[in-house]
């Protein structure tokens, strides 16, 4: 299952990766989980390999968090917490060409599911731990070092659960550092790299549907299937309408600036299509979206159902939560019950601060020129837990990157990789951040 650094011919970050890709910790959601316990023993085995002291914490059993303290040079600045989690998505090893619980290495990649999301960062977080510590220097400020479970649930058993049971463990930390951020893209030949400063908001609703049930030959005006029907449709045909944040604004105005005459006469749309494969994130931020992505109604052909579900997956702006739930009640209809199966807040910072400061001039030590540009992810992060204790977050996990990979696409995609070039680029940047900051 893993394998000691010292005996194996990759470099440390893609050797930690690979191992931590082997454990299949995939979250099912629901409470529904295979668990990260090992994968958070693996870890903490590294973390104590350095003389760190870890606390390990299971919210239920076998979903485990751990929890480390790096003392810092300077002990009088705010603490940084810099964390990662364990969970991945499921996937359907049919639909892949690798196994994607094999941690395989080939084309010059590192394939399998968590290989962007996020498991490479937490290995690039362990190296850059490795080579600090490893040669008897300190981090400038004390890091709390965490990997969380359950994040792709919502964080509710991993830094939810940390956050509500023990703030203990962050006290004195002012900011955070995590995914989905850092990585660059390509603009019309020019670099640059995303430092995400904020994320939408989150509301898992299910849709339910009633109706009377009955013989599937006879005609039934109160079908619930047909009901369900109508509302998912409305939903999914919704076109909602464009919201620039503070944050998407800075973006969009800057990335209009790089492209230069193409950019003249533009849209907001237009601009965010401009990005690349960065459109995946970047258009999702410029409006809300709900899509729906589950639906449950009956059990034989012939038999109608009193009773249909569907999945709706909604991300809201910052601010815009209630007024979002208004409208989909109003088209879903007063027939429809929408019941909320998670919420979560939305965040957006501003990008400024030493903080800021200091990823800009990593990156560009090791990018000499790079654009650095602030940007709103269209997910959520388990920075939305830690900014309950007034822990401001970023999305930092550095990687040079291919102008032809589809990057967004590896997150809960199919073939899931990542090139061992920006590992290892980003386990320098990252190292050279902590040393500094």
């Amino acid at each position: 299952m893993t394998s000691t650094p010292g005996n194996d011919p990759l470099d440390l970050t893609t050797t930690i990766a690979r191992d931590l890709i082997r454990f299949d910790t995939s979250n099912y959601g629901e409470g529904r989980s295979n668990g990260e316990t090992e994968a958070a023993e693996y870890l903490a085995a590294h973390l104590e390999r350095l003389g760190l002291t870890v606390q390990s914490f299971d919210a239920a059993p076998r979903r485990t968090s751990i929890v480390t303290r790096v003392e810092g040079r300077d002990r009088s600045k705010p603490a940084l917490v810099v964390h990662g989690h364990t969970d991945v998505v499921p996937a359907i090893a049919a639909d892949w060409s690798v196994d994607p619980f094999g941690g395989v290495v080939k084309d010059g990649m590192l394939w399998g599911r968590g290989a962007v999301d996020m498991k490479n960062m937490d290995a690039m977080i362990v190296t850059a731990l490795d080579r600090i510590l490893g040669s008897g220097r300190q981090p400038e400020r004390d890091l709390v070092v965490a990997f969380f479970a359950d994040e792709e649930a919502g964080g509710v058993l991993g830094s939810g659960y940390l956050v509500r049971e023990h703030p203990e463990l962050f006290e004195g930390a002012s900011e955070a550092i995590s995914e989905v951020g850092g990585y660059s893209i390509d603009l019309d030949g020019k670099r640059a790299y995303l430092v995400q400063t904020g994320e939408k908001a989150l509301i898992w609703m299910t849709l339910v549907a009633r109706g009377t049930a009955g013989h599937g030959s006879q005609v039934n005006a109160e079908n619930a299937v047909t009901r369900l029907a109508r509302a998912v449709a409305a939903i999914g045909g919704r076109e909602w309408p464009l919201h620039l944040t503070a944050t998407t604004r800075q973006l969009l105005d800057r990335v209009a600036e790089l492209l230069g005459s193409r950019a003249q006469n533009l849209s907001p749309d237009e601009i965010a299509i401009a990005t690349g494969t960065a459109s995946r994130f970047i258009s999702a931020t410029l409006r809300t979206t709900a899509n729906p992505t589950g639906l449950t109604a009956g059990y034989k052909h012939n038999v109608i159902p009193d009773r249909a579900e569907a999945m709706i997956d909604v991300r809201v702006l910052p601010g815009e939560e209630d007024a979002v739930l208004a409208e989909i009640q109003e088209l879903v209809g007063d027939d429809i019950e929408i019941l909320i199966a998670h919420r979560d807040i939305g965040l957006e910072t501003s990008f400024d601060g030493e903080l800021v400061d200091a990823m800009i001039g990593s990156l560009q030590r090791h990018d000499p020129g790079a654009e650095v540009l602030p940007y709103l992810l269209s997910g959520g992060t388990d920075n939305k837990a830690l900014s309950l204790l007034g822990i401001r977050g970023f999305g930092f996990a550095p990687l040079q990157l291919p102008p032809t990979l589809d990057f967004p696409a590896m997150f809960h995609g199919v073939d899931e990789r990542v090139p061992l070039d920006a590992l290892g680029f980003g386990a320098d940047v990252l190292t050279d951040l902590l040393l500094r900051y």
